[in-house]
């Protein structure tokens, strides 16, 4: 089995408005609408699990899930204060066997590829822990404490991680178990399972696959929709 993990328990502090980023309208619709319709629509996804905070929790109920997945039973799960806890309680919540596949993504990722989505469940499948990432194109800067250049970074392997990121459930499972033992923080899921020494798939992504956090993110994501339905 194969479970979507959609996670837009954010409070959106980035985009600077009085509505959270994954309710902001995108074509007349929430961000969060069009990231589900793709998994909604995406064979390879047999449940879907979605991260909201807890004052949202009614309105995704029974308007938004509605609206957007209307043949699917999504369950609806109370998120925490970062990411990494909206993560957990979503895994915590799933009625998962270990060696299902979990599918871990962004509800501000709107513009993900059925095809990458079912690339990661493949690799993931194969070896255990798979990423969408694409690699980096700018020149990476290190800087010192004065805000100063100190290092060039060579970016031959650098990559640049987005979601979906899958996993087998007992990996992304226990990777989380730890991290809540320890209080640890992570920016994705996939660093949890490096604190571990397990290895992780780069799978190539999309540079369409942006995550809407700022105004000028919100832009771009215009932008792309249009040309989508050009």
């Amino acid at each position: 089995m194969v479970i979507a993990l959609i996670v837009a328990g954010g409070q959106g502090l980035r985009m600077q408005t009085a509505v959270r980023k994954q309710y902001l309208l995108l074509n007349g619709r929430p961000v969060l609408h069009h990231t589900l319709r793709v998994f909604d629509r995406t064979t390879v996804i047999n449940r879907i699990v979605l991260v909201v905070p807890s004052s949202d929790l009614d309105f995704c109920r029974r308007t938004l899930v509605p609206e957007a997945c209307p043949a699917r039973d999504v369950l609806v799960v109370e998120g925490g204060a970062e990411r990494r806890q909206s993560v957990y309680n979503g895994l915590c919540a799933m009625d998962a066997a270990p060696d299902d596949i979990v599918v871990i993504h962004d509800g501000v990722r709107p513009f993900v590829e059925p095809g990458h989505i079912d690339d990661c469940v493949r690799n993931a499948r194969e070896t255990g822990a798979a990423i969408l990432a694409v690699p980096v194109s700018d020149t990476i800067k290190r800087a010192d404490e004065a805000g100063n250049t100190a290092q060039t970074i060579d970016r031959l392997n650098l990559w640049a991680a987005q979601t979906p990121q899958a996993f087998r459930y007992c990996l992304i499972r226990s990777a989380h178990d730890d991290a809540a033992r320890r209080n640890l923080t992570a920016t994705d899921d996939a660093a949890l399972l490096d604190m571990q020494g397990r290895s992780v798939k780069l799978v190539h992504g999309s540079r369409n696959n942006i995550k809407i956090t700022t105004p000028e993110d919100l832009l771009l994501a215009e932008a792309l929709m249009n040309l989508g339905r050009k």
